[in-house]
């Protein structure tokens, strides 16, 4: 079987500068792939892993590199021995089962197995300002959202999550330091933070670096983002970490990412699923993996000034599946998913 093959880069402007620790930004710039077959195409979108070097650039080189292969016909199987984990296999493992339900009909709930919940609810992500107050304001601003996911760094975490708890004393409040404190730091800010109403915190320390968490008894569920990437990285973490954040760019697809969740909770892990940003070609099927989620972070394009047309709908916190024919059937009968 013979597939037609396009490749091409999207830029999508933020709607305002966003800040995490260490990085800033303006631009959420992916690869999409496109894979057709008999009058079907299958897409997928690949954003990459900013701190693995793992870019726009190295995404399209890497698709390009495997074109060839891609047109000969391959199946998901052979997808996940192609390429490595990291954008490009995420952009063709998700562009493979959008074009799988394409052409069989079939939704993606058939295709997994998975059944969709009546409701999916997003985090709403706070980025980091100059000041407490400014923070404290942004997430004011953000009331129809009831979960609030916190980006910090070593400057002032606590008096930053004091404000947003002054404005929001009824929100849930997750916080993602991306791998912005030391161990000291953290030891002396936990019981703080616990004292605060923190639900969990995510990626304290260093990927590599995060030995220390080994020692450190913590009253709040502690998360593995940058120190967990994919399938094969999750026996190392299950020491540290009681919670897995499971991200398509970082695990090379929907099918890696469903083999995360699955190898998290059997070791008794709790899970949720995250971005790296990206529009509704990419949260499809991260909105996929998030039924089976604690944590559902697919707020990616709510930060963005546009979207694709017919994509996620998003109602405050509630996401609710797309248009007909826009990833994956996903629109397909819910109800029916769920009656099986």
């Amino acid at each position: 079987m013979k597939y037609d093959v396009s490749i091409h880069r999207a830029v999508w402007p933020f709607i305002t500068s966003f800040r995490i620790s260490g990085k800033e930004f303006r631009l959420s710039e992916t690869v999409v792939l496109e894979i057709g077959c008999n009058g079907k195409i299958g897409r997928g979108e690949g954003v990459g892993v900013y701190y693995l070097d793992d870019t726009v650039e190295t995404i399209q080189s890497e698709l390009e590199r495997v074109r060839s292969d891609i047109e000969r016909g391959i199946t998901l199987e052979e997808a996940q021995e192609l390429l490595p984990p990291g954008g490009a296999r995420n952009a063709l493992d998700c562009a493979l089962w959008d074009l799988e339900a394409q052409r069989t009909g079939k939704s993606i709930w058939e295709l997994t197995g998975i059944t969709p919940k009546a409701e999916t609810q997003t985090v709403y992500t706070i980025g980091i300002e100059e000041t407490p107050e400014e923070m404290g304001r942004k997430a004011g601003e953000a009331s129809a959202y009831p979960i609030l996911k916190i980006k910090l760094d070593a400057k002032q975490p606590v008096e930053r999550l004091a404000a947003i708890r002054s404005a929001r004393p009824d929100a849930t409040l997750v916080v993602d330091a991306n791998q912005g404190f030391s161990a000291d730091q953290l030891e002396k800010i936990l019981p703080d933070i616990a004292e605060l109403g923190v639900a969990m915190l995510e990626q304290p320390l260093p990927r590599g670096g995060d030995e220390a968490l080994e020692n450190i008894v913590s009253p709040i569920d502690i998360c593995a983002d940058e120190s967990c990437l994919h399938t094969g990285e999750l026996p190392a973490a299950l020491s540290k970490y009681s919670m897995i954040n499971i991200k398509l760019d970082k695990a090379g697809g929907l099918t890696n990412a469903m083999q995360l969740a699955r190898m998290a909770r059997e070791a008794g892990k709790k899970v949720m699923v995250g971005n790296m940003s990206g529009t509704s070609l990419s949260m499809c099927p991260s909105f996929v993996i998030a039924q089976l989620c604690d944590f559902v972070d697919i707020d990616g394009p709510l930060l963005l000034k546009s979207d694709y047309l017919g994509g996620l709908s998003y109602s405050g916190a509630q996401v609710t599946a797309p248009n007909s024919g826009f990833w994956g059937n996903i629109h397909k009968s819910i109800d029916s998913a769920q009656a099986k």
